[in-house]
């Protein structure tokens, strides 16, 4: 078995570094080039629409619509993850300081690539029975791009990968934390209980559907988000003489002007661009499934939450990380991912810290499943109506979040992030050719803004644009805003 798994981290590697990172990289810098950088451009805006209350629902005054802010924190959620404690952490002990320069390059750079996937999943999102809203790639591979086995491809792997294995992988991280904070050696006797309490939990809120599954990350997201910086920011206040010697670390090492825990710059380039796309997930294709639940007049609103996201999750939270880190252990000796973080937090704070992470990294798996169970959740109805499918979906989710609870899955986990590479190729292979609709749809939004309105898009100013559904005709409501 580990002859096996290393095997897949061989593959793995080649896989990523000489076609994913590059593929990903060149679309992101063409949607940048092509958008006149509408990530930095419209910054001030996202933070505008992210405010926008939900329009009043059509012909269903009892039902209560997903906001803009409700959609933006379900792929916050699985957004922000372990990644951001020990994923930023790994990306730091093997490529240095540097990496967090890179990470920050590639989430810059990334946000364009969300922008057009989370307007296109808006664009051809579909409503259910109960009137709520789906999309995603899946259904803009089928719409847009008029090739429904694609479509299929994608929902499979995207349902498996996040929906399934990727939980058992975070509910093994609670478990291990869990056990550590308690001082548990022998994780097989709490393991059961932990797996069967997270099980419980994750299935109050995802048996109630998308709105429950909404209402819970508008406070969890926030809550644990709060908490995380808030610690963070001690920690930095405390070692703050040192803030000038980080950042000079950070830029030396990313272009190998001083070299720091081995971070040559092709290992922080490396690392760095990885662990970014790993935590913000820009152009994987995951986050647009979160986007296209959202009630908003016009589909860049949303294109601009979800561009905001990438910048939430990697330049804020991976970058506290970085900064705990830097900030207390320069030299990175001795430890690795989230030990390290959490050795850097009781190193400044005491051992109530190291406790406090454990809540935190509760929190961010807890969350991660939340949103990972999602995406499975609306790809599980493109692919069929049939009414079983879906509790029983929701059953296997839950039980794989207990066994997963159980053991190791380093193999699975491995698995996994070929599986979420072929994803993303998948979905580029579908944003590349439609973000011509996508930068239409941005000229439209800018058009009406100029003109003083609050946008809203209606599909018969663009009469050649087939397998748009849920947008009005006409009789569009100009607010002015």
């Amino acid at each position: 078995m580990q002859t096996f798994d290393s095997l897949i981290v061989d593959v793995n590697d080649v896989f990523w570094t000489y076609l994913l990172i590059p593929v990903v990289v060149l679309a992101g810098l063409w949607f940048t080039l092509r958008s006149r950088g509408v990530q930095l451009r419209l910054l001030p805006e996202m933070f505008r629409v992210l405010k926008d209350p939900a329009p009043a629902p059509d012909g269903d005054e009892g039902r209560k619509p997903v906001s803009s802010f409700g959609a933006f924190t379900i792929s916050a959620a699985a957004r922000v993850g372990t990644g951001n404690v020990a994923g930023v952490a790994s990306a730091i002990t093997l490529g240095g300081a540097g990496a967090v320069f890179w990470m920050w390059v590639m989430a810059i750079v990334g946000a364009a690539s969300a922008f057009v996937e989370s307007t296109l999943a808006q664009l051809y999102k579909v409503r259910d029975e109960d009137g709520t809203y789906r999309g995603g790639p899946a259904y803009y591979m089928r719409r847009g791009l008029g090739k429904p086995w694609l479509g299929f491809l994608f929902a499979v792997t995207i349902t498996v990968t996040f929906g399934l294995v990727f939980n058992a992988v975070q509910s093994n991280t609670i478990t291990t934390v869990v056990s550590g904070s308690l001082g548990v050696d022998d994780t097989g006797v709490v393991a059961p209980v932990i797996g069967a309490v997270v099980a419980l939990l994750l299935g109050l809120v995802v048996f109630g559907g998308v709105r429950r599954i909404a209402s819970v990350t508008q406070w969890l997201v926030p809550v644990m988000a709060i908490l995380y910086l808030a610690l963070g920011t001690i920690v930095v206040l405390m070692n703050i003489t040192d803030v000038p010697r980080v950042l000079a670390d950070i830029v030396g090492g990313a272009f190998g002007f001083r070299e720091v825990a081995g971070g040559a710059v092709g290992a922080a380039i490396q690392n760095g661009i990885r662990r970014g796309m790993f935590s913000n997930e820009a152009g994987l294709g995951s986050a647009p499934n979160a986007g296209a639940a959202a009630e908003v007049t016009h589909p860049v609103k949303q294109g601009l939450v979800q561009a905001l996201g990438v910048f939430f999750d990697t330049l804020l939270i991976c970058s506290m990380t970085a900064f705990i880190i830097l900030t207390t252990n320069p030299t990175l000796s001795g430890r690795q991912g989230a030990d390290l973080t959490q050795t850097a937090l009781e190193s400044t704070l005491g051992s109530w810290a190291g406790h406090a992470l454990t809540v935190v990294v509760f929190m961010l798996c807890f969350s991660t499943l939340i949103g990972n169970y999602y995406y499975g959740e609306s790809n599980i109805e493109y692919m069929t109506s049939r009414r079983w499918v879906l509790p029983a979906y929701r059953t296997l989710a839950l039980v794989t979040v207990f066994l997963g609870a159980l053991g190791t899955v380093s193999v699975v986990w491995n698995l996994a992030d070929v599986f979420m590479g072929f994803m993303a190729l998948v979905n580029l292979a579908a944003i590349v050719p439609l973000s011509v609709v996508a930068f239409r749809l941005l000229d439209d939004y800018q058009t009406q803004r100029r003109a003083g309105r609050d946008p809203v898009f209606t599909a018969s100013r663009f009469p050649d644009l087939t397998g748009v559904e849920c947008w009005p005709d006409g009789n569009a409501r100009d607010r002015v805003g």
